[in-house]
């Protein structure tokens, strides 16, 4: 019964107003599981009439100790012996129904509908978080506040659980819709492509998209200068993600879909499997040859070791450089809150060997030493 519920719920997409009580299983109340099943809705402020959304990156903290943490931990701009995180609202503004643009203040963010091309070219490096499933808003907010901080323009991309499931109707416009975005903004002082889990196959899917007219994106190709990858998961992982995803403290929940997905990928090897499988190949080999930092962890069931490892041996194979970091204990998606320090280190690290034009070089200097 719980698999012919899930099937339903994966056909009808995951938005459906009440995905969960079809399952059938009562504890779903107990783990209010509910926000876990649809993508989380924020709330429109004053500017609502521009399409502008105000959120904290740190907000609905319910744990006063964990609040009072955050606040002390050190702002990232400054030297690490005596800052504190700078805790602010942040905006964002939808520039489609796939991409959103964060910031420190409220901006109104003229394109073209057709083009996605922006009035305002940005004047800084450029950040695209091709974020995990799910992701709430808060959490993205944090990495987002992290780079704004350093002097870019960060840019999100997402996609649904349906749209993972069914990629053709799904994640394939999503992929389509990005490289437009890539494609007709210049983003002359560079970009950055910082992706997380399933972003990996998010990723995958726009390198299929382009290979299929590599003299007209090259461009794109061009563009990117760097790249990040958090616990990014392949296609073996996607029966252990998404249901971790979906339903993050829900073990009986977390076996019904995972055998749902497994049954989805045999039976749906032609409209579903087949794309995963393509988008695997295309990011193993991976057009770009900019440099990549890997990270990763040891208990992470869904962005495994291995899986990562097969990843950076072939993109050296082609000549990318590349760098690791591999905790011993973290979390899916979690090396950030479970090892900040460390984990802000490797990223500005990497950030600083790209040389990138107009960041704060002697800011990112100062937060290693």
């Amino acid at each position: 019964m719980a698999i012919r519920s899930l099937r339903y719920m994966a056909s009808v997409g995951a938005n459906v107003p009440k995905p969960v009580t079809c399952i059938g299983v009562q504890q779903l109340q107990q783990h209010n599981n509910i926000a876990r099943c649809i993508s989380p809705q924020l709330s429109a402020g004053p500017a609502a009439a521009q399409g502008i959304r105000f959120f904290s990156g740190f907000e609905s903290l319910n744990d006063q100790k964990r609040f009072d943490r955050t606040v002390a931990e050190r702002n990232i701009c400054a030297p690490k012996v005596h800052t504190m995180v700078n805790v602010r609202t942040l905006a964002s503004q939808e520039i489609s129904r796939s991409i959103q643009l964060f910031t420190d203040k409220p901006r109104n963010v003229d394109k073209d509908q057709q083009t996605l091309r922006l009035k305002e070219q940005p004047d800084r490096p450029v950040v695209l978080i091709l974020s995990w499933l799910n992701a709430r808003q808060k959490h993205l907010a944090k990495y987002a506040q992290l780079y704004i901080d350093q002097g870019f323009d960060v840019f999100a991309t997402h996609i649904t659980p349906w749209q993972l499931l069914w990629p053709v109707k799904g994640t394939q416009l999503v992929a389509a819709e990005i490289v437009k975005f890539l494609k007709n903004n210049d983003f002359k002082n560079g970009l950055i492509l910082h992706g997380f889990s399933v972003g990996g196959y998010l990723w995958g899917e726009c390198l299929v998209h382009i290979a299929r007219d590599l003299p007209n994106y090259q461009i794109v190709l061009d563009r990117v200068i760097g790249q990040v990858w958090d616990s990014a998961a392949d296609i073996t992982e996607i029966s252990v993600g998404v249901p971790r995803a979906l339903f993050p403290k829900n073990p009986t929940l977390q076996s019904a879909l995972k055998k749902y997905m497994i049954y989805h990928m045999k039976a749906f090897h032609e409209p579903a499997t087949s794309h995963y499988i393509r988008s695997s190949q295309m990011f193993h080999t991976n057009l770009l040859r900019c440099p990549a930092l890997f990270l990763m962890s040891k208990t992470d069931p869904v962005g495994t070791v291995e899986a990562n490892t097969r990843v950076k041996d072939s993109w050296e194979q082609s000549g990318v450089k590349t760098t690791v970091k591999c905790w011993d204990r973290s979390p899916h998606v979690g090396h950030f809150m479970k090892h900040r320090e460390e984990y802000i280190d490797e990223l500005f690290n990497h950030l600083r060997q790209l040389n990138l034009p107009s960041l704060k070089q002697d800011a990112l200097l100062r937060a290693k030493l």
